[in-house]
């Protein structure tokens, strides 16, 4: 199973903010857009999405930003899955209608499979994801935009 690049983009924004738990400045758009190289657009819309599901506290304004809204530690990866996946649903039997739909038993099994691939997700937690911090801060790039502290 393949997440969505969505999801990829998620994750990877609360596990860079998951790295400096300790910041006092607000992270920004910007800055995820330049370490990641993404679209301000497309990490906006995952603000955005992340901030209304609770993961993240959102500030709007000049000196806004976001960050986390509770610890890594609490911050679940499966359920986090679950919220950025618009369908986890492994085939569409219907696009185009499948013949053999209404005998099939690969739709179990493969609805099988990704339960089991979320079982996995439920065990780990963002914290998990960055337990190597000094690692993962090594692999960042140098911001060429200031940091703004507050």
């Amino acid at each position: 199973m393949q997440l969505t690049r969505y999801t990829d983009f998620g994750i990877r924004t609360l596990m860079y903010l998951a790295l400096s738990p300790e910041r006092e400045a607000l992270f920004r758009i910007a800055e995820i857009t330049e370490v990641f190289e993404l679209s301000p657009n497309h990490v906006s819309k995952i603000v955005h999405h992340l901030g209304k599901e609770g993961y993240l506290l959102t500030v709007r304004g000049k000196s806004g930003g976001f960050r986390l809204a509770k610890p890594a530690e609490q911050i679940n990866l499966g359920s986090l899955v679950r919220v950025l996946e618009n369908s986890l649903a492994p085939i569409d039997c219907n696009k185009p209608y499948c013949r053999f739909t209404p005998s099939c038993q690969l739709k179990g099994v493969l609805a099988e499979a990704v339960d089991a691939y979320l079982s996995v997700l439920d065990r780990y937690t963002l914290a998990d994801m960055v337990n190597n911090k000094h690692q993962l801060k090594n692999l960042l790039p140098q911001l060429t935009i200031p940091v703004l502290e507050e």
